[in-house]
C-alpha cells in the first residue's frame, strides 16, 4: 500500500490499492483481506470496514467486494451477523488446510509454531503410512522405494534434485497406503512451505546424508514387512530432520506429542 495523496485543495484521499491493479481483483482482494486478518491488522471479535470503506480502498466494485466477503466466510475467517457486519473470527474457526489461510499464517508464523503444528500432523499421517505400506507395499514399489534411496546416496551435494527425490520416496510410501484422504493431506500441507526458508532450512551435504539414512532405515523395515519398525523409523525421521532444521534439540518439547 502506498501513503495517503492530498487533493489540491489539501484533503487526503484512500491510497490505491495495487499500483497494477491485478487481473482477477476478487481473488486478489481476498488474498489481501486474507493476510491483513491473519496479520492482526483485523482482529478477531472486530468487524471489517463497511462495504463502502472496502470498495474505496481497493477501488473495486460491491459485487467484488461482496463475492471477497463470502469467500472468506467459507474459509472461516469471519463471520456475516445480523446487525452487527461482518466479524472477523477467532484463530480456532479458520480453515488451516487452506492455501491463502496456511500460506498466510506460516508468513507471519515467527515462534514456528504453526509448523511444529505442520509437522507434528504429517509425522503421525506418514507413520501411519509406513505401517500399512509395510504390510501392502508389492515388491516392484519396494524395489523403487529401494532404487530411490540409493540414487539419493549420489545426489547429496545436489540439495535441489535430492530433495525431488526426497519427496517421491515419500510419495510411494503413501501411494502403498492405500490412504488417499491422508496422502492428499499431506500433500497439501507440504506444497504449502516447500519454498519456505523457515521450513526447509539448512540443505548442506552432511544434512541430506543423515536425512538418507533416515529413509534407509524406512525403506528397510518395509523390506522386512515390519510395520511397528517402519512407522517407528518414519517418526524418527521426520521428527529429526524437523529439529535440525528448526534449530535443534532445545527446540524437542513441542514434538513430543
Amino acid at each position: 500500500m502506498t501513503t495517503s495523496q492530498a487533493e489540491p485543495d489539501g484533503q487526503a484521499v484512500a491510497p490505491p490499492a495495487w499500483v497494477r491493479r491485478p487481473a482477477n481483483l476478487g481473488r486478489a482482494v481476498t488474498a489481501e483481506l486474507v493476510e491483513r486478518i491473519v496479520r492482526g491488522v483485523h482482529p478477531p471479535g472486530t468487524p471489517l470496514p463497511p462495504e463502502p470503506a472496502l470498495c474505496e480502498t481497493f477501488s473495486v466494485s460491491r459485487t467484488v467486494i461482496r463475492e471477497a466477503v463470502k469467500v472468506l466466510q467459507e474459509k472461516g475467517l469471519v463471520q456475516v451477523r445480523q446487525g452487527s457486519g461482518t466479524v472477523v473470527t477467532p484463530p480456532s474457526k479458520w480453515n488451516m488446510l487452506d492455501e491463502l489461510v496456511l500460506g498466510a499464517a506460516v508468513a507471519e508464523d515467527e515462534s514456528l509454531e504453526i509448523l511444529d503444528d505442520l509437522v507434528v500432523t504429517r509425522r503421525l499421517l506418514e507413520s501411519d503410512m509406513a505401517h500399512v505400506a509395510a504390510r501392502l507395499a508389492d515388491e516392484p514399489t519396494i524395489e523403487r522405494m529401494r532404487a530411490t534411496v540409493e540414487r539419493m546416496d549420489e545426489l547429496v551435494d545436489d540439495h535441489v534434485t535430492y530433495e525431488e527425490h526426497d519427496r517421491a520416496f515419500h510419495d510411494l510410501i503413501m501411494d502403498a497406503s492405500g490412504n488417499r484422504i491422508a496422502r492428499a493431506v499431506v500433500k497439501a500441507l507440504v506444497s504449502q512451505v516447500l519454498h519456505t526458508a523457515r521450513y526447509v532450512g539448512r540443505t548442506d551435504r552432511t544434512l541430506c546424508i543423515a536425512s538418507n539414512l533416515g529413509h534407509r532405515r524406512i525403506y528397510e523395515r518395509i523390506a522386512a514387512r515390519d510395520p511397528e519398525g517402519a512407522a517407528a523409523a518414519m517418526f524418527t525421521h521426520i521428527t529429526d530432520a524437523w529439529l535440525v532444521r528448526r534449530g535443534g534439540p532445545s527446540d524437542a518439547a513441542r514434538l513430543q506429542r
